[in-house]
């Protein structure tokens, strides 16, 4: 874009359109390739690498290999196949350990259950059966006194 003068007069700047942007940058390529460091009395506090790329697939795999970004492991990476697969790992333990808890509890509270109708149930027998005793020993004292009389 340049201004150009013709006959006096000035030639506006010709404007482009979004895509014409669009276009020069994916093909060109935007690169904020940023590394910092904070250190305190020579200890390494915290490390950022941060790499922000707008460009083409084709033009950012040119800045990477040209800058040797491609292999991560050689930076202290891990591959992404490792991280997805810890990540499944993780997971599927948690959820693991959920459902045994909750397995666990169930039975717990079922075999509660079924040990308040067992002691139910016989708390009943032992009442009944003491019931009949007493009724038992009622009429054997009753039947004495009435032979005495």
């Amino acid at each position: 874009m340049s201004i150009t003068s013709s006959g006096g007069y000035l030639d506006r700047p010709h404007s482009s359109s979004l895509a014409d942007v669009l276009t020069v940058i994916l093909d060109k390529g935007l690169v904020i390739d940023a590394y910092v460091g904070v250190s305190l009395l020579g200890i390494q506090l915290l490390t950022v690498d941060a790499r922000i790329v707008v460009a083409s697939v084709d033009t950012y795999l040119r800045f990477a290999e040209a800058t040797s970004r491609l292999d991560l492991t050689k930076q202290g990476g891990r591959p992404l196949t490792e991280i997805v697969q810890k990540g499944v790992e993780n997971t599927v333990e948690g959820l693991a350990r959920k459902v045994a808890k909750d397995k666990t509890k169930d039975a717990i509270e079922t075999v509660q259950q079924k040990v308040e109708d067992v002691v139910t149930t016989v708390a009943e027998k032992v009442e009944g059966a003491v019931s009949h005793v007493m009724d038992a020993a009622e009429n054997l004292v009753g039947d004495d006194d009435g032979g005495q009389d």
